[in-house]
C-alpha cells in the first residue's frame, strides 16, 4: 500500500469514528427528548390536571398522553401548587447539582467558554427532574435548556471517557446542545446552527461545530419523531408574503419586539438579582418565586407551563388583542420569577410565546386599521416570534430558521429576515443568555487562535520603526580584531557580510564562546569560520505570525530582515520582544476604539 494510500485510509478511519461519535450522540439526546417530553405530559396529566382541573391547549404537532380527567378548574390549587414544585425543584437542585439552577442553555455557554466543555455527569439527571416539576406545576419555561444540558452533558461525558482533547469535548458538548434543541423542537437544521450561533454576542458562528451538530441533530430528530411522529411543531396556515407596503408595519413590530424583549431581559435578571440579596437558603427561593408566578397564574392562567397552545391559536387570529397582550406580558415575569428565582427550565420557549403574542396584537391591530395591506394577522405572530427571540438572544440567523422549521412556514423568510435583523441591530447591548462572550477572539476556547489571526494581518513593515541597524563585521575580519569590538559593545547577534557587501551570515554572542576560551586559536580564526551561513530571515512583507514562528522554532531571540527583492541587502534585525510589545500595544488600541 502507497503512502497516499495509507493516508487515505486513515482520513477515513478517522472520519468513520467521529461519526460514530455523532450519531451516538444523536441517539442518546433523542432519547433524552423523548423521556423528557414523556415526563412532561405525564406532570402535565397528573398535576395541573388532575389537582388543578387546568388543561392549557397544546399547539397542533403534539397530543396528550393521557385522557383529560374531569377535575374541575381550582384557581386556589393552582395558586400554590407552582410554589410547591419551586420548593421540590430547589431541594433537588440546590441539594445535589446547583449547577442545574435557571435555564440550562446558559450554563452549558460557560462550559464551552470557561471549562472546556466539561459537564458534571449528573447535571443532565437533576436537570431533568428539577425541570419536570418545575414546569408541569405551572412554572413558566421552555424545554430547551434541560435538554439541551442532556445532549451536552452526554457529549461531554462521552469525550472524557475516550480521553479526547479539551478542543474535542467542547465540539461534543456542542454538537449535544444541537440535537437536543433540534429533536424537541422537531427544528434539526436550527437546533445545528443554534448550537454553533448562540455561543457569542457578536453576528458569530461557531463554525467547527456546525457540521457534528448537524449529524447529532438529524439523528436525534429522526429518533423523536419516530416516538411521537413527524411534521412541525405549530400548524400555520400558508402564509405568503406578496405586498411589499407590509414591510411597513413588519419594521413597526421590530420596534415594538425589541421593547419588550429589553423589558424581558431587564425583569429576568432583575429579579435572579432581587432573589440574589434575599438572606435565605436557595433552597427555599424557587418556592417563593414559584409562589408569585402562582398569584400571576391565578388571574391570567394561561401565562403559566408552556404556552404553546395560545400561541397555536393566535396563529389562526383566535385570540383577542387584550389577551394577547395580557399573554405576553404576564409570561415575561411568570417566566422571570419561575427561572429567576433558581428554578429550572429554558428562556427559549417563553420567548416564543412572548414574541407570538406580541406579533399577533400587532398583525391585528393593523388589520383593523388598514386591512388591504394587512391581510393575514397571523403571519405577525410567526414572524414576532422570531424576531422576540433573535432581539432577547443575539441569534438571528438560527432564530429565522428555528420559526420557519417549528411552523412549517417558509414563505415569511423575507419579512423574518427583515424584523430579525432589525432586532438583532436594536438590541445587542442586552442578552439573555449572559455567558456569552462578545465573539471568537473574547473567548477563552479562542485566546490563543486570536493571537495567531492578528498577527498575520499585520506585517514587518509595520514594525520598521523598531528594526534596529546594527553593526555588521566582514567574513575575513579576523577574530582577534573583532575582540575589540565585542568587548566595547552590547550587541548580541552580528551580522556578516561577504567582500561585495551582501549578507552572508550571522553568529550570536554565543557562538564565539569557544574561541574566545581557547587562546591558541583565536589568531587562526576569522569571522567566517564562526558564522552560520544556513540562513533564516525574514522581509517587509512576511506576516507577524510567521516571522514569530520562525522566532520560536529556533529559539532566537533576533531574526535578520531583508529586501524582498534582494536577499543579500540587510535592513536590519527585528526582536522578539519587539513583536510582542507592539502586539500588546495593537491590542490595546483595539480595545481603546472599541
Amino acid at each position: 500500500m502507497g503512502f497516499r494510500e495509507r493516508v487515505g485510509s486513515q482520513n477515513i478511519k478517522g472520519a468513520g469514528k467521529w461519526l460514530f461519535y455523532f450519531v451516538l450522540i444523536g441517539l442518546i439526546a433523542g432519547c433524552g427528548a423523548i423521556l423528557f417530553h414523556y415526563l412532561c405530559g405525564l406532570g402535565m396529566h397528573y398535576f395541573l390536571d388532575l389537582l388543578a382541573g387546568y388543561r392549557p391547549d397544546s399547539p397542533a404537532g403534539e397530543h396528550l398522553l393521557l385522557p383529560n380527567t374531569k377535575t374541575p378548574f381550582n384557581r386556589w390549587i393552582l395558586l400554590i401548587l407552582p410554589a410547591i414544585g419551586g420548593m421540590i425543584s430547589g431541594w433537588l437542585v440546590y441539594t445535589f447539582a446547583p449547577e442545574a439552577e435557571g435555564h440550562g442553555t446558559d450554563a452549558a455557554i460557560d462550559a464551552y467558554h470557561h471549562k472546556g466543555g466539561l459537564i458534571r455527569g449528573r447535571i443532565p439527571i437533576i436537570k431533568t427532574i428539577a425541570s419536570t416539576i418545575t414546569l408541569t406545576t405551572g412554572g413558566s419555561g421552555g424545554r430547551e435548556g434541560p435538554i439541551a444540558q442532556i445532549g451536552a452533558g452526554f457529549g461531554s461525558f462521552l469525550a472524557s471517557k475516550f480521553k479526547l482533547s479539551e478542543r474535542e469535548r467542547r465540539i461534543m458538548m456542542a454538537a449535544g446542545i444541537g440535537a437536543g434543541v433540534g429533536s424537541i423542537f422537531r427544528a434539526p437544521l436550527a437546533g445545528a446552527l443554534f448550537a454553533a450561533e448562540v455561543l457569542y454576542r457578536d453576528p458569530d458562528f461557531e463554525s467547527e461545530v456546525i457540521i457534528p451538530a448537524g449529524i447529532s441533530s438529524v439523528v436525534a430528530y429522526c429518533i423523536f419523531c419516530l416516538v411521537f411522529g413527524w411534521g412541525s411543531l405549530f400548524d400555520s396556515p400558508d402564509f405568503i408574503f406578496r405586498n411589499p407596503l407590509e414591510l411597513g408595519p413588519y419594521i413597526i413590530l421590530a420596534g415594538i419586539l425589541v421593547l419588550t424583549a429589553i423589558l424581558y431581559i431587564k425583569v429576568f435578571y432583575g429579579v435572579i438579582d432581587l432573589f440574589k440579596k434575599f438572606k435565605i437558603p436557595n433552597h427555599f427561593k424557587p418556592a417563593i418565586g414559584g409562589l408569585i408566578t402562582g398569584i400571576i397564574g391565578f388571574f391570567l392562567p394561561f401565562t403559566l407551563a408552556f404556552g404553546y397552545g395560545m400561541a397555536q391559536q393566535a396563529i389562526y387570529s383566535q385570540v383577542a388583542i387584550s389577551t394577547l397582550i395580557a399573554l405576553a406580558i404576564g409570561k415575561i415575569f411568570t417566566t422571570s420569577f419561575s427561572i429567576g428565582s433558581g428554578g429550572s427550565g429554558g428562556v427559549f420557549g417563553p420567548s416564543v410565546v412572548i414574541g407570538g403574542a406580541m406579533g399577533g396584537a400587532v398583525g391585528k391591530i393593523f388589520n383593523e386599521l388598514i386591512p388591504s395591506i394587512v391581510t393575514q394577522p397571523g403571519s405577525f405572530v410567526i414572524v414576532g416570534m422570531a424576531g422576540f427571540f433573535a432581539a432577547a438572544s443575539n441569534t438571528p440567523i438560527s432564530t429565522i430558521i428555528f420559526i420557519s422549521e417549528m411552523t412549517n412556514s417558509y414563505h415569511l423568510l423575507l419579512p423574518s429576515l427583515l424584523v430579525c435583523s432589525i432586532c438583532y441591530l436594536l438590541c445587542q447591548k442586552w442578552t439573555i443568555f449572559e455567558n456569552q462572550v462578545k465573539s471568537r477572539i473574547d473567548s477563552p476556547a479562542h485566546a490563543g487562535e486570536f493571537m495567531m489571526d492578528i498577527l498575520q494581518t499585520l506585517k514587518v513593515k509595520n514594525l520598521r520603526h523598531l528594526v534596529k541597524e546594527v553593526r555588521c563585521v566582514n567574513e575575513d575580519m579576523p577574530f582577534v580584531e573583532f575582540k575589540k569590538i565585542f568587548s566595547s559593545t552590547k550587541q548580541h547577534y552580528f551580522p556578516v557580510i561577504n567582500s561585495i557587501g551582501d549578507f552572508s551570515g550571522i553568529f550570536s554572542s554565543n557562538d564565539v564562546r569557544e574561541v574566545i576560551f581557547t587562546p591558541h586559536i583565536e589568531q587562526l580564526v576569522v569571522m567566517k569560520d564562526i558564522m552560520i551561513s544556513d540562513l533564516i530571515y525574514t522581509t517587509p512583507d512576511e506576516d507577524l505570525n510567521t516571522t514569530l514562528l520562525k522566532l520560536t522554532q529556533k529559539n532566537i531571540d533576533a531574526l535578520p530582515v531583508v529586501d524582498e527583492e534582494d536577499f543579500g541587502q540587510l535592513i536590519g534585525l527585528i526582536y522578539r520582544r519587539d513583536i510582542i510589545s507592539f502586539y500588546n500595544d495593537h491590542i490595546k488600541k483595539i480595545k481603546d476604539h472599541e
